[in-house]
């Protein structure tokens, strides 16, 4: 399949192969170039990161022994490896 690349540098890639591959507006994808030059490009998923200061985690901490829960469920999941995450 011949594709172009336009005066941005970006290419296209046509519909088909799009749909075929589940490929919506936003979709990040890994470009990797393998030996003799050929390119591969994968789809990767790229989730939020929350990092806190060390005293936002003794707010955080605070927060956590209130019992209140009104964050969404990714937040709280982040929230709980927050202070176990290397720089």
């Amino acid at each position: 399949m011949l594709v172009s690349i336009d005066k941005r540098g970006s290419i296209s890639l046509p519909s088909a192969v799009r749909k075929d591959l589940g490929l919506k507006p936003g979709t990040f994808l890994d470009l990797t170039i393998l030996d003799g030059g050929n390119l591969s490009l994968t789809p990767v998923a790229v989730f939020p990161t929350v990092r806190l200061s060390e005293s936002g985690l003794v707010k955080l901490n605070e927060a956590r022994q209130s019992g209140v829960e009104l964050m969404p469920d990714w937040l709280r999941e982040e929230m709980a490896d927050a202070a176990t995450e290397a720089d």
